[in-house]
């Protein structure tokens, strides 16, 4: 694995992200449906080169490998990828910034990143990056969260992010990305070609309240929200957000709707 250190955004989103590498690797194994529905869309095959920006601990990786692809990662958390080696120990991983890319011009067959380019403090940037590193007509997949009243983890991102601080740049705000048309204007000012839009519904299911509080409390946003307001007021938060998602049993069935872009470099 590369050790080249991520730099602005990348830097902060990776320390973010790495608090609680084990518990997000559980939440991104559920999260397979929606890797494979990209791989079907974007035609990956054997033998094509895909690079996944924000590749986690790399469980997109793997079901693209096991295809007979060659995969290829990129995250700003040394932490995560620590994990994506052990899954894919075939795999080649970077550290670094969605925003430059480590990687040749015209490289990879298929450029993909699932809830990753937003991250980015200038996405046009970012996916200007992944049509660069992209062989000329290749595949740049985008999945964005969907319409916040078809994601039932809506009420709990709205209440972590009301215990996080204040935004001090609030000109960098953009439109919400599932709306139609914002997505194709941020790629088309990358440069990229846009071919299509879908949406895809799919669950995230947890057997009690402690197993659904180890994986809402691990992404970079929520570990950001603990170190200003208190673990025990964000879990508060949480939990209270999500009870109405509660079965009689005990356990959470959560299902979320995502948006995808495909297009060509």
């Amino acid at each position: 694995m590369a050790t080249a250190a991520a730099t602005g955004s990348g830097a902060r989103q990776g320390e973010l992200w790495g608090q609680r590498p084990q518990d997000w690797a559980a939440i991104e194994e559920q999260q397979l449906p929606t890797y494979e529905e990209g791989i079907r869309r974007a035609g990956i095959k054997a033998g094509d080169s895909v690079l996944d920006v924000g590749c986690g601990t790399g469980v997109f990786l793997q079901a693209v490998a096991k295809l007979g692809a060659r995969p290829h990662g990129l995250d700003a958390s040394r932490a995560l990828l620590r994990i994506a080696r052990t899954r894919v120990p075939q795999a080649e991983l970077r550290v670094g910034d969605a925003e430059s890319l480590p990687f040749d011009d015209d490289r990879f067959d298929v450029v993909t990143g699932f809830n990753s380019f937003f991250f980015a403090d200038d996405m046009t940037a970012a996916l200007r990056e992944a049509g660069r590193v992209a062989k000329p007509g290749a595949p740049v997949l985008v999945q964005v969260w969907g319409r916040p009243e078809r994601c039932d983890l809506t009420p709990m991102l709205a209440a972590v992010g009301g215990l996080r601080p204040v935004d001090p740049a609030p000109s960098r705000e953009r439109p919400p990305l599932w709306k139609p048309g914002v997505l194709e204007q941020i790629a088309t000012a990358a440069g990229l070609r846009t071919e299509s839009s879908f949406d895809l519904r799919s669950a995230f299911e947890f057997a009690d309240q402690e197993t659904l509080m180890r994986g809402m409390l691990a992404p970079g946003g929520v570990t950001e929200a603990i170190r200003h307001s208190g673990e025990a007021v964000v879990a508060g938060a949480i939990a209270d957000a999500l009870e109405p998602k509660r079965r009689p049993d005990g356990s959470y069935r959560l299902e979320n709707e995502w948006h995808y872009l495909l297009a060509r470099a």
